[in-house]
């Protein structure tokens, strides 16, 4: 990373069997407590590989494989993470340009680095996939009943990959008496990224502000139905004042789920293999 940190970024590259001819280099982004073996990361990569793209799977900082190179980690707002990474992909892999794919937390961020850094890099499309762009509201929502089950599993996942590196002994504390995400940015993201509390982090963070300042054509799938993200957020944006995003906004569907009859493949996959294969 160019921040002086020290803290390198690490990925597993897989190339097709039958390359599809001049075809871009796919790059996925997981989601929160996500890396590289993440199911919906690894179910989208097979799929890519079997029409034909390569595909990179990349750990986002202090995740997986990331986690025993970083000091630090990521958050939905660490965009330059991202922009770092693909300066350092060898040119023989970004000579037919790049498709970048963002899951949940990581389609924050891509969509983020899209309206930042976009146009310094040669990409061709991109995708997000069930990503809080409201991240504020995401939060208060993981704090609903139905969704306890699921905070405490994701709540436990990010303390576990938050107490190793870099987390003094009062962190690593703070870390474990965390009651819910809300907590955990307040007391623990937001301090160490020098945001003054967990409400400044979603402020200066999600996506949506930026979403008018994309110039990459860009598929933006989201399902209304959303157990962890509210979809007002996408609802309440005017989608005809960007032409260079195409939303997909299904009133079923989950979070990364959108499985459906009659195919292994989620629907979000199959919507992504026809959006490339339309480039």
């Amino acid at each position: 990373m160019a921040d002086g940190s020290g803290d390198e970024l690490a990925a597993w590259l897989e190339q097709p069997n039958e390359p599809r001819p001049n075809a871009p280099l796919v790059v996925l982004i997981h989601g929160l407590s996500g890396d590289e073996t993440s199911s919906y990361v690894v179910a989208s990569s097979g799929h890519l590989l079997g029409l034909g793209f390569p595909v990179l799977r990349l750990n986002l900082r202090g995740a997986g494989p990331s986690r025993a190179t970083c000091r630090d980690q990521y958050h939905a707002g660490r965009s330059e993470d991202l922009r770092d990474a693909l300066r350092a992909l060898p040119e023989p892999l970004v000579r037919n340009g790049l498709v970048l794919v963002g899951y949940s937390l990581g389609g924050n961020m891509l969509l983020k680095f899209l309206a930042e850094f976009g146009a310094r890099f040669p990409i061709r499309r991109a995708a997000s996939v069930s990503a809080p762009i409201d991240l504020a509201a995401a939060s208060h929502r993981f704090l609903d009943p139905r969704n306890r089950l699921y905070h405490l599993r994701l709540l436990r996942s990010m303390k576990q990959e938050s107490s190793g590196g870099g987390a003094t002994e009062e962190e690593a504390r703070t870390i474990q008496r965390t009651r819910s995400i809300l907590e955990f940015d307040e007391l623990i993201v937001a301090p160490r990224n020098g945001f003054a509390n967990a409400a400044a982090y979603y402020a200066a963070c999600h996506a949506r502000q930026f979403l008018g300042a994309i110039r990459t054509p860009t598929l933006v799938i989201h399902a209304q139905d959303d157990p962890w993200i509210p979809a007002e957020a996408y609802l309440s944006f005017d989608w005809k004042d960007n032409p260079a995003l195409v939303p997909l906004l299904p009133e079923g569907g989950g979070h990364v789920g959108f499985h459906g009859e009659g195919s292994t493949t989620p629907w979000y996959d199959r919507c992504l293999g026809e959006w490339l294969a339309g480039d």
